[in-house]
């Protein structure tokens, strides 16, 4: 066979694939859009008994993906990424049971009104119907995209990275198992069981059968997915969030949430990459919250302003440049600011933010309330950590995603977000004249 027929023949296996899966899709989707809750639960609380009881076969395929990614140079970030350690297994079993406990929003009446003729008119929740996740390092996506999908009615077509492809067919069995023992559709999720970009490709065409695209990862994916896509993709390219200390700040406060947002967890979307300090306050808050930051391995990335400052108290810093103030770190880096005003610490967060997660401390509520109402940001924190911006957190169960999108959805998508809505009219025999 020539190389050209070859290429052909596998384009067309490309095509072919992703084809079947978003006709399984779309077929099991219209049968899990009128299943009772009951039935979508059982299924649910079957795979978290599943998780719970696989830890060790987890671990197993969990390690062979980690020895792959430290041989091919995987930074810490993403390792810490794909790595299941015991708690967070854990935490994906009671993320599926807090999902269970959620309201069903599949048939929730979102408003009614009732026309001068007698026209019955009702807005009502329904699944969006296919959902394809793509998602790269962190395998817990696959159970909490699976579980959310299905508690919202929708099919989904689940396409992990290749650094965690073990871990992803692993958690996938389970899932499928759980549908199976239950009697619902196998093929309400599925793992695309290839890596290869070519098929993505294709599914990224298929929006006769696909009906809602979320990308999770770095944001050269997420615009690859955004650049390609025929379907509607619900994103966030990047997380630069800024935390900004006002003069009325309280120090103690001040410090514990700055070295939480930034230091809990360095590698995810919702940690801090800027902090900004009124100049009022810089010479009685940086040294504290700089030293703290420092006791963690914080590097300091700071301004002129910042970086004198620190220097009478011995603190080493780094200079930061303008590219620094845009600069989605994920890592144990920070840049530090000195700014003039409220409305400065506001144009900074909507100049060179991403309009995720920032936030304010202040004891001046009149302040917070400017400042929560300024920036353009998904989450906007007052007196409280960034790293909060969370599905779990927000009592959603899980999420499949933050979207910085304005259309559809915003912040954490959990349950309601996964749906649209149609409107249903009833009538008593009205004809328009």
């Amino acid at each position: 066979m020539s190389t050209a027929s070859a290429n052909e023949t596998t384009a067309q296996d490309h095509a072919a694939l992703a084809v079947r899966l978003g006709r399984a899709a779309r077929e099991a989707a219209l049968q899990l859009a009128t299943l009772p809750t009951d039935r979508k639960n059982a299924a649910l609380a079957r795979l978290a008994e599943l998780i719970e009881q696989s830890g060790e076969a987890l671990a197993e395929a969990n390690a062979r993906d980690l020895a792959a990614g430290e041989a091919n140079g995987l930074s810490s970030a993403l390792l810490d990424r794909l790595r299941l350690t015991p708690e967070r297994i854990r935490q994906m079993s009671e993320g599926v049971r807090q999902i269970i406990s959620l309201p069903d929003p599949v048939g929730e009446e979102i408003e009614r009104t009732e026309r001068p003729n007698g026209l019955l008119i009702r807005r009502v929740r329904v699944p969006i119907g296919v959902i394809a996740v793509i998602f790269e390092s962190r395998p817990n996506v696959t159970i909490d995209c699976a579980a959310l999908c299905l508690k919202a009615g929708n099919a989904s077509i689940l396409r992990g990275g290749k650094e965690a492809f073990h871990s992803n067919t692993a958690l996938a069995a389970l899932v499928t198992r759980a549908l199976r023992e239950t009697g619902l559709p196998e093929n309400a999720v599925q793992l695309v069981p290839t890596t290869d970009r070519a098929v993505l490709n294709e599914l990224l065409k298929l929006d006769e059968l696909i009906h809602c695209i979320i990308p999770r990862g770095g944001e050269g994916l997420i615009r690859f997915v955004a650049e390609n896509s025929r379907i509607p993709v619900l994103k966030h390219y990047k997380g630069v969030c800024t935390l900004y200390l006002d003069p009325a700040a309280d120090p103690a406060m001040a410090t514990a949430v700055v070295v939480n947002a930034k230091t809990q967890r360095p590698s995810v979307c919702n940690a801090i990459e800027n902090l900004l300090v009124h100049r009022d306050a810089a010479e009685a808050l940086l040294p504290r919250v700089a030293t703290a930051l420092r006791d963690k391995g914080v590097e300091l990335r700071c301004d002129e302003a910042a970086a004198a400052i620190l220097a009478r108290h011995d603190i080493p810093t780094t200079p930061a440049t303008e590219a620094d103030w845009s600069t989605e770190y994920l890592d144990l880096i920070l840049a530090i600011k000195v700014v003039d005003s409220l409305d400065d610490a506001v144009a900074f967060v909507n100049t060179y933010g991403s309009g995720h997660s920032d936030g304010i401390i202040t004891a001046d509520a009149a302040a917070a309330e400017r400042f929560l109402n300024g920036v353009d940001s998904a989450a906007a924190f007052w007196n409280a950590s960034t790293r909060f911006n969370d599905g779990f957190e927000f009592g959603f169960g899980a999420e499949i995603g933050i979207s910085t999108d304005k259309l559809h959805a915003r912040g954490p998508v959990g349950l309601r977000e996964l749906c649209t809505y149609k409107f249903i009219v009833q009538g008593n025999g009205q004809i328009r004249g």
